[in-house]
This record gives structure tokens, C-alpha cells and sequence, in this order.
């Protein structure tokens, strides 16, 4: 998992390995699922959006990740599917 090594700046790793407190920015959704994707979007999981991992269940999933000014709970499964760029 990506939270036991060096996060590098500009680094693409998947949501689900971003580690607390880390910020980045979403760059694509994966998923082959036309379905998921679009509940992402409505979500407001787009390209180009920040978010921040804020809380992990103590088993790791699900995950509390914020964007946009509010919090979203979403499955390590689901978050798997969206690539995002190391900011900071």
C-alpha cells in the first residue's frame, strides 16, 4: 500500500491508496462500469477536483475522503477506480 512508502509530488496513485491527511487531485476514473462512473460524477468525483483522505475505518474501509467543502464515505473497492496526482 502506498501510505508505507514515499508519496512523491506529481506521483499517481488510486484513491484508495492515497494515505491520511495526504492532497491530490482526481486525473481519471477507471472503471469499466458506465454506471459507477456516472455516480462518481454526481458525486462531484471529476477530473481536476481536490480531495484529501480524512478518515479510514480501523479495518480500512470504508473511507471518509473530502471534496469540494463536504465529506464523502465511499467503499476502498469503488475508490480504487480513480487515479489521482500527489499534490502535497
Amino acid at each position: 500500500m502506498a501510505h508505507n512508502k514515499q508519496l512523491l509530488k506529481n506521483q499517481i496513485i488510486t484513491l484508495a491508496d492515497l494515505p491520511k491527511g495526504v492532497i491530490a487531485r482526481v486525473r481519471r476514473i477507471t472503471t469499466p462500469d458506465q454506471k459507477l462512473k456516472r455516480r462518481f460524477m454526481d458525486m462531484g468525483i471529476t477530473e481536476g477536483v481536490q480531495v484529501q483522505v480524512k478518515k479510514i475505518a480501523p479495518l480500512g474501509d470504508p473511507i471518509d475522503i473530502s471534496l469540494r467543502g463536504y465529506e464523502l464515505c465511499l467503499r476502498k473497492v469503488d475508490l480504487s477506480f480513480i487515479d489521482v496526482e500527489v499534490m502535497r
